[in-house]
């Protein structure tokens, strides 16, 4: 009985709640599902990021996500592109979406401390839905659930396409690689496209984030990187909070390679812990989600694994020869 109510609690979910954009864990290594200013926001000349979600494994028919993004940048002139494609439930309910970022970064002070970046998001949106894989109340005729009696459901198609915009800014406060402060707000789906799939319109709600983001030296080996994200859409709200430590393996070799570790907490969902390396331009992050929610008779407290890798390229500069040329009266 608790699975039936647990599959119906899932379907009326996929159904009834208002399109709701994907979330990661590991926020801070997606900056530009984050906020479109954090475009061409790196050392570097390519940054290449690709992050894999899967989560409910314990419940229900997983819900998994892979997301993966580009992005360079031109003088103060940052540009992007992202990808995701989320699949949720027994309905497979499919996410795919394709976004380009631009951003433009104004130094506010002469000396560099004070940063700010602009930037704007383009997407362009499609969601489809098998229908024959979904069962509906009408299916409930008092005393048992019959699954092949009629659904009596009058819906308009099984698929979606939709434009989105959205606008970001981020501000830095920078002392140097181990001493800053980040923050941005950044604002999607201005234009609240309509995502439904029956004859009335269901807009996509705007998606507000605000993020902050410290990094502090405590000595040679540690820093501390403590950050928060609350991001709203419609009646949907998360608000993370946690910090990361990092050691630096040999702070004073030529091979930069360091560790993090971290401890989160996603308000009234979950809590998680995450572990990271960096070597050279390789970044590669592991989460785990330890459910803390209503959900938990279900979950048996399981949540969701996360994965995110980011890779570093510095394009190659050939050395600059100076040719001196012999004076003709020698």
């Amino acid at each position: 009985m608790n699975r039936i109510l647990i599959f119906l609690f899932f379907t009326f979910l996929c159904l009834h709640i208002k399109a709701q954009d994907i979330h990661w864990s590991q926020f801070n290594d997606n900056q530009l599902f984050q906020n479109p200013g954090n475009t061409g926001h790196f050392d570097g000349d390519y940054r290449f990021i690709g992050n894999y979600r899967d989560q409910w494994r314990s419940v229900t028919v997983p819900f998994s996500t892979i997301s993966g993004s580009v992005d360079a940048k031109w003088k103060n002139l940052g540009y992007g592109l992202l990808f995701f494609h989320d699949v949720a439930g027994d309905g497979k309910f499919r996410t795919l979406e394709t976004q380009f970022n631009v951003s433009n970064l104004f130094q506010i002070t002469s000396d560099s401390m004070n940063l700010l970046r602009l930037g704007v998001n383009f997407g362009l949106n499609h969601r489809q839905i098998t229908w024959s894989n979904l069962y509906f109340d009408n299916q409930y005729n008092g005393y048992v659930f019959d699954p092949s009696a009629p659904t009596f459901e009058n819906y308009q198609s099984d698929k979606k396409t939709n434009f989105s915009i959205g606008l970001g800014a981020v501000y830095e406060w920078r002392k140097n690689d181990r001493f800053s402060v980040i923050s941005g707000f950044s604002a999607f789906n201005l234009n609240q496209p309509n995502q439904g799939f029956y004859t009335s319109e269901i807009k996509r709600d705007v998606r507000y984030n605000v993020f902050s983001k410290g990094i502090f030296k405590i000595n040679r080996e540690w820093d501390i990187i403590p950050s928060t994200q609350i991001s709203f859409q419609g009646v949907y709200r998360e608000q993370i909070l946690g910090a990361s430590a990092k050691y630096y393996l040999n702070p004073k070799a030529t091979e930069y390679c360091a560790l993090y570790g971290g401890l989160w907490f996603r308000n009234k969902d979950a809590a998680y812990i995450s572990l990271g390396i960096d070597y050279k331009q390789l970044f590669v992050g592991l989460s785990y989600d330890i459910n803390v929610s209503k959900l938990v008779p279900a979950s048996n407290l399981r949540g969701g694994f996360e994965i995110a890798i980011r890779y570093i390229i510095h394009a190659f500069k050939p050395k600059k020869i100076i040719h001196r040329v012999c004076p003709d009266f020698i």
